[in-house]
């Protein structure tokens, strides 16, 4: 079987666990995508004109009414939802340290050597076997850098799962745990639209940055992710707001960053140069100015780069410099 007919497979099998999870996307009447779910009636209703798409729909949630955080503790009967940034998805338990019983009171001393060897026990069986060792690494060390990154949690699960994916591939094989992990945090970052450049991902990541890209090419094309090029626009504010720049100059930045890309320079570009290069832009025109080497620093790229994407920035708004 040839490397492209695996990827079709893949992507047609997620495809297809895609739809199931979701269920009905649009409506069969009037094809609006608005679909409105009715709790009290279990019913899935297309808000624009007004047919009833599903009915008698299961609700997965709890019985009980709570109206606020403390109701909510106290009826609540279960643990945490599953998440895939565990190796055991969260689903066992630990034992308690405090070597009390039930009533509060102090256990004995025989008793506490006899918890605290079945603490070591129950600490070795969470992970049977060497796949799940490498999992339990991998998903520490993505919650490391994530935790370094600032990123949603949202970003956590997709990593984790892409990485799921790398490993039931063998894709782990021949390249290092961390650099797996690292590309698939990146890959995630990128999906969920969180603009993280790659210097910032090797700077809180064990490996060097040519490694982390090179596996990000591999772990995307052998798991068939579809990435979309990334918005320079998506850097500005946090950019602006490390140079404490005005509202005024991170507005022209975006104007800037749209008006030359029309003009086809973006492609090729690096984003976060690009971004660079129109905040310095923006920063001269709105009287705020920033040197080379302040934008250059925040944005993590060379001087060299912010004067040429500067250079043709320019150039294509007829602005002489």
């Amino acid at each position: 079987m040839t490397r492209s007919t695996r990827q079709r497979e893949r992507q047609a099998e997620a495809e297809q666990t895609e739809d199931e999870s979701e269920g009905v996307r649009e409506c069969p009447e009037c094809s609006s995508d608005n679909l409105v779910k009715s709790s009290d009636r279990a019913e899935l209703v297309c808000d624009d004109c007004g047919l009833v798409v599903e009915e008698e729909q299961i609700d997965p949630g709890p019985e009980w009414r709570a109206f606020n955080h403390q109701e909510r503790q106290e009826k609540s009967r279960v643990g945490a939802p599953t998440t895939q940034t565990m190796h055991d998805k969260g689903l066992t338990t630990t034992i308690d340290w405090k070597d009390k019983d039930a009533y509060g009171r102090s256990i004995s001393s025989k008793k506490r050597s006899q918890m605290h060897r079945l603490r070591k026990w129950q600490e070795r069986i969470r992970t049977k076997d060497a796949g799940e060792r490498n999992l339990q690494f991998a998903l520490s060390e993505i919650d490391r850098m994530a935790s370094a990154l600032g990123v949603p949690r949202s970003v956590r699960e997709v990593a984790s799962v892409i990485y799921r994916r790398a490993l039931k591939e063998d894709l782990i094989r021949g390249r290092s745990i961390e650099g797996v992990a690292t590309s698939a945090l990146y890959a995630a970052c990128r999906k969920e639209g969180i603009p993280r450049s790659l210097e910032e991902i090797s700077e809180v990541s064990r490996v060097e940055r040519k490694e982390i890209g090179r596996t990000y090419r591999y772990i995307s094309q052998e798991l068939g992710l579809e990435m979309k090029p990334v918005d320079p626009k998506k850097y500005v504010p946090r950019f602006c707001s490390e140079l404490e720049l005005s509202e005024e100059v991170q507005t022209k930045a975006n104007e800037i960053i749209e008006t030359t890309a029309e003009e086809g320079l973006l492609s090729g570009k690096s984003p976060t140069g690009y971004a660079a290069a129109a905040i310095y832009a923006a920063s001269l025109l709105c009287n705020e100015k920033k040197t080379q080497r302040e934008v250059a620093d925040v944005a993590q790229v060379t001087e060299v780069t912010i004067r040429n994407r500067y250079q043709e920035q320019i150039e294509a708004m007829g602005i002489h410099s």
